[in-house]
């Protein structure tokens, strides 16, 4: 199955939810009125792309009626497509890999599929050609470590990981001098599920961050949080406070199959100014796809 495929599997809940309640607003379709705005502003609502993300779509699906004198209901739906992929398409949400090596780093609290997560986008870079290393750099819990060696073993890759409480910064120091020593392109670091109220952990993201800034100065960073689809509108306030502490600068959603609210990525998009770079649509590891703008509003709607 190819991205698009695979979204609209992994969206159907959403999809069938959304396609529900929007036949349902059409079904009584006369003209394209205040009213019919109003019935697809609460739609949206209702679909957890969030108040003030929906209030700004619908404005701008106004302007844009009147603009382009749209009547019929397939326009009106067309229209909507475009609003929606304008609010995705605000940032970049381009991956940035450019050097040789290159490292992502992965943040976010614990049971949201970091781990499985940091798996399928090992698997993915290997099936594009890059040689990957994986940091275990969450040293708090055994199970951790033990759960991300299955994966990078089913993605073939290297892991390199100490015993349980090793300091977290010097997994990714050897690390480092791993993905040198290898010629790797990518090292991809995984880092203890943290609240962002729990300093201490947070004081290590920051230890972390300082290790690679400062033995791969010249190196293309991303870091990524991921974000679990089915928490709805407090995945959008995860990233609120994530963001006062670690410069995030784009989101992995999980879960995504799992949720009749497929709706919150535009939201959390919209309110963070933060890229989507990846979603998981499924269970295997090959179901971690680069984020699609296009193809994501069309599974959408």
């Amino acid at each position: 199955m190819g991205f698009f495929d695979k979204l609209k599997n992994g969206l159907s809940k959403t999809k069938n939810s959304f396609d529900e309640k929007m036949n349902q607003v059409f079904s009584n379709f006369r003209k394209v009125d205040e009213e019919l705005l109003e019935e697809l502003e609460e739609l949206l609502i209702m679909s957890d792309v969030g108040v003030e993300t929906s209030t700004k779509i619908i404005r701008n699906l106004r302007e844009k009626i009147k603009r382009e004198k749209i009547e019929e209901e397939e326009g009106v739906k067309n229209a909507l497509r475009e609003e929606i992929q304008k609010v995705l398409d605000e940032v970049d949400n381009g991956l940035k890999l450019e050097t040789k090596p290159s490292v992502i780093l992965v943040v976010g609290v614990n049971g949201v599929g970091k781990t499985t997560s940091i798996g399928k986008i090992a698997n993915r870079l290997k099936q594009d050609g890059k040689k990957v290393v994986v940091a275990a750099a969450d040293t708090f819990r055994a199970a951790a470590v033990e759960q991300l060696e299955i994966w990078a073993n089913r993605a073939n890759c290297t892991i390199v990981k100490r015993e349980e409480g090793a300091d977290p910064a010097s997994v990714v120091f050897d690390a480092i001098k791993i993905t040198k020593e290898t010629n790797a392109d990518v090292l991809i670091c995984d880092t203890a599920g943290r609240l962002h109220n729990k300093k201490y952990l947070m004081d290590e993201l920051v230890k972390i961050k300082k290790v690679i800034d400062k033995e791969l100065p010249d190196a293309s960073k991303e870091v990524l949080m991921v974000l679990d689809a089915t928490t709805g509108q407090n995945a959008i306030n995860q990233v609120k406070a994530f963001k006062e502490t670690v410069d995030i600068n784009g989101l992995i959603l999980t879960k995504l199959d799992g949720t009749a609210k497929g709706g919150v990525v535009v939201g959390i998009v919209a309110e963070n100014q933060m890229p989507v770079k990846f979603v998981g649509v499924g269970e295997q590891i090959d179901d971690m796809e680069i984020f699609n703008s296009a193809d994501f509003v069309k599974a959408l709607i």
